[in-house]
């Protein structure tokens, strides 16, 4: 197996801001502020490993049940990113793009987030991919229902629903899905993000928080991922190479 492999698609679920708010004795919003700081330091992590999408979990649809001050301040400062990023984003020639409900956003929020997805739609260089009022859950249920109103149209039948067509209903359908999931904070779980796309995606869970996850920690992360095989559910072979076979090896 080759000592180096890098992911084309990197997830991250960014937790810990509020954790690095409280150690600090400051309000939790500076915990978010501190957060799109470590957002930037690893989009230029991504750049150099030549990563091709970075999809984060900025805003689940759970998060709507935290106190409204901070659901407020969340937004304010989401729209505020998308406000002042957008232009630096496009220079860099990358693609922004958005995954979720919006209908629960404000009218204003959803032109912001038009717009970011217009202005950067053709950019080459790389894919970011903000997950916001999104569940894994929701994801599934809302393309079973898509196929559902297919198969109500007569456009196909029940036996036609295959996972390649699921796949292709889901919010991802176009990227490859990840390769990699980091979650910082310390906890192991991921709190229903991308349910279906991560059946075979490496997971790396670190206790580091959100907003002092920079460059370095990234690259840890990385290199942790490039000692790995993976099987898809194969069998691994010494040279790294994935094989069919029995189950009984």
């Amino acid at each position: 197996m080759s000592d180096v492999q890098t992911p084309r698609h990197v997830a991250i679920i960014m937790d810990g801001n509020n954790r690095w708010a409280r150690k600090r004795s400051l309000p939790g919003v500076a915990g978010h502020r501190a957060g799109v700081e470590a957002v930037r330091g690893v989009m230029r992590a991504c750049r150099e490993h030549s990563i091709e999408v970075l999809t984060l979990f900025a805003f689940s649809s759970e998060n709507w049940s935290r106190p409204l001050p901070e659901v407020r301040s969340l937004l304010a400062l989401f729209s505020r990113y998308l406000r002042t990023e957008v232009k630096q984003l496009h220079e860099d020639n990358v693609r922004l793009c958005f995954i979720g409900q919006r209908s629960r956003f404000s009218a204003g929020l959803q032109r912001l987030i038009g717009h970011a997805e217009t202005v950067t739609a053709n950019n080459t260089a790389a894919t970011v991919v903000i997950a916001v009022d999104y569940g894994g859950q929701w994801d599934i249920a809302q393309a079973a229902q898509t196929l559902a109103e297919r198969c109500q149209r007569g456009e196909i039948q029940p036996s036609d629903i295959t996972t390649e067509l699921m796949q292709s209903t889901l919010s991802l359908s176009e990227f490859p899905s990840p390769d990699l999931c980091i979650r910082t904070g310390g906890d192991a779980r991921i709190s229903n993000f991308l349910l279906w796309d991560f059946a075979y995606s490496e997971f790396y869970f670190t206790p580091v928080l959100w907003p002092d996850f920079g460059e370095f920690e990234f690259a840890r992360a990385l290199a942790d991922y490039g000692k790995r095989e993976r099987r898809f559910g194969g069998r691994g072979e010494p040279d790294g190479i994935v094989s069919g076979g029995s189950l009984d090896a």
